[in-house]
């Protein structure tokens, strides 16, 4: 069957956004010393933007938010055996902010940062999981979604 090609680019768009927001979070463990606050930040928008990609293609209108209990709660509204990933994502909500300004916080630990990113990267694969081939397949017009997924993990 053949989808919305407008539905299929936003889709993929957001796909792509939150892709890059994963191997940017992979590639700052590279730094010495880590980059914590920035990698924790990447996990956050990661997820975000993987819900915004799911609400997208089921159609589902959303406001400009970091919030990933409200995003996840309209998932669940769709699909509610996401329930299980979104509580284990909502945590990430505060990354969006967190760590961006000045202050007393303590930066996170290399432990957090690596949930944190194991996390969005289950967000991702739990949504793509519920997309069809049409956006997800590294055979379409955006293949990054294939050999970065891979190289990520190595």
């Amino acid at each position: 069957m053949q989808h919305d090609q407008e539905v299929v680019a936003e889709t993929r768009a957001w796909l792509a956004r939150a892709q890059m927001d994963i191997r940017a979070a992979t590639h700052e463990f590279t730094a010495k010393p880590s980059l914590l606050e920035d990698i924790v930040f990447h996990t956050q928008q990661a997820a975000e933007k993987c819900f915004k990609a799911f609400l997208a293609w089921n159609g589902l209108i959303f406001r400009k938010t970091h919030n990933l209990e409200e995003l996840g709660e309209a998932c669940l509204r769709q699909d509610p055996t996401l329930r299980g990933l979104v509580d284990k994502a909502v945590p990430l909500t505060e990354y969006a902010w967190r760590f961006l300004y000045p202050g007393d916080q303590e930066a996170p630990s290399v432990d957090e940062a690596k949930e944190a990113l194991a996390i969005a990267r289950e967000v991702l694969d739990a949504i793509l999981a519920r997309l069809p081939e049409e956006v997800r397949s590294p055979n379409s017009p955006t293949p990054w979604m294939q050999s970065t997924h891979q190289e990520e993990r190595s």
